[in-house]
């Protein structure tokens, strides 16, 4: 039944919700600073970065992302598989951080919430970008209507924070607000494009790839992390923007990154006793599986064999699954493709479509389709040895999987672990 209402009539359904939900809690948002973070990837991390420099410098910081919510000193993971939740809920939750005493509300907000009006009344402060690449063409339909419904957070902010590393950065900077940054990690200059929009421009100099950390420079400013690749410095130079945009000094900043030791299924390794590289991530997107199999190829400094378990989303854009197929059999030396979130849909078709983007892999010598997830994780196991990487994506950090209208309890970490066991 939901199906065969237009999505414009249910963004009027949201839109009258979030109106009563902002009378009801009184437009909480006026009273503290709302950050926003928008993208296809990397809006999680960066999340966590904004809200790590603002608490260094002294703030107290409410925050809520994909993997989890946090008021000042009280942290809960999110279990509900929104990234932004529904109006009533962000507003509550906003009038509890107001409460609170939190000065800040940093705020991940999807394409979607912004589409059907569930931000409504929620004013944000402060915009920023991430990147804009193929993901959720089932429900925005072209790339065009997607970057225009990410365009929505950027209306009557005061600062706009752009990465010059997307596509067509122009289409967002040439906003009307007061102060306008954008962020690279190239050294190209001079670009007229850009320059006439006169945002200032943070470069990432000096930049040195490890393992399991990165490095880069910024004016006479080191900043170390404990995060590997060139994403993780565009996600912390996104970071570096709000936090010089509200005064915060660059060695303050570059502190507080010190301390974050990882995020929870973002590029998080799985220690072990195996002598096994096992690597969980949450990439669902082409451009996000690519970027991570170049990281893991370039790190892979003895040439070990890349063992990939991945599977794709349910009820979500079909187009992508043969690609991101293609992509993963490029990288990887054996490939399983399984279950993630099917909800509604039929799995063996879903890992059909996946499977059909495999390339240069022979079935049942060095690629497999297996529906169960755990089944999956267990055969990767066992046919890695020592130095091998075990790459597994699609989940991340999520607690849950989705089939059909039931959430069961799962997260790829705890399996990981319990499967690791049974090798013993």
């Amino acid at each position: 039944m939901k199906k065969l209402i237009p999505q414009k009539i249910k963004n009027v359904y949201h839109l009258i919700q979030a109106v009563l939900a902002n009378f009801y809690f009184g437009f909480p948002s006026k009273n503290l600073r709302v950050i926003g973070i928008t993208g296809t990837n990397g809006k999680t991390t960066t999340v966590q970065m904004i809200t790590k420099i603002l608490e260094k410098s002294g703030h107290k910081v409410a925050m809520a992302s994909t993997i989890n919510f946090k008021l000042g000193d009280k942290e809960w993971v999110n279990k509900t598989k929104f990234t932004t939740l529904s109006a009533w809920k962000i507003q509550r939750f906003i009038k509890k951080a107001v409460k609170k005493k939190c000065e800040y509300l940093v705020l991940e907000t999807s394409s979607h919430s912004l589409d059907q009006y569930r931000v409504w009344g929620v004013d944000y402060n402060i915009a920023v970008i991430t990147n804009v690449t193929r993901e959720h063409l089932d429900y925005h339909k072209k790339i065009s209507y997607y970057r225009k419904a990410k365009l929505k957070l950027f209306k009557g902010v005061d600062v706009v924070i752009v990465n010059l590393e997307m596509s067509n950065p122009e289409e967002f900077l040439a906003v009307d607000a007061e102060n306008k940054f954008a962020y690279s990690t190239r050294n190209e200059k001079n670009n007229p494009e850009i320059e006439i929009f006169k945002p200032r421009v943070i470069r990432a100099q000096n930049i040195s790839l490890g393992m399991l950390s990165s490095s880069y420079r910024i004016d006479n400013v080191i900043y170390n992390l404990n995060l590997p690749g060139i994403f993780n410095i565009e996600n912390a130079l996104a970071a570096t923007c709000v936090g010089l945009a509200e005064g915060i000094e660059g060695n303050v900043i570059a502190d507080a990154f010190r301390e974050i030791k990882g995020i929870f299924g973002r590029m998080e390794y799985v220690a072990n006793d195996e002598g096994l590289n096992i690597i969980i991530d949450y990439a669902v997107t082409p451009d996000s599986l690519e970027k991570l199999y170049e990281l893991i190829e370039n790190i892979n400094k003895s040439k070990k064999n890349i063992i990939s378990v991945f599977g794709a989303c349910g009820e979500r854009d079909k187009g992508k699954r043969p690609i991101m197929g293609k992509i993963v059999s490029k990288f990887a030396n054996f490939v399983i493709v399984t279950n993630e979130d099917p909800y509604n849909e039929d799995l063996e078709k879903i890992i059909e479509e996946v499977a059909f983007g495999i390339k240069n892999k022979r079935e049942g010598e060095n690629f497999w389709k297996i529906l169960d997830r755990r089944e999956a994780i267990n055969k990767a196991l066992k046919i890695a040895s020592p130095g091998d990487f075990v790459v597994i994506t699609g989940k991340g950090a999520e607690e849950t999987m989705a089939i059909g209208n039931k959430r069961i309890s799962w997260n790829d970490k705890k399996v990981i672990l319990e499967e690791l066991k049974k090798l013993d």
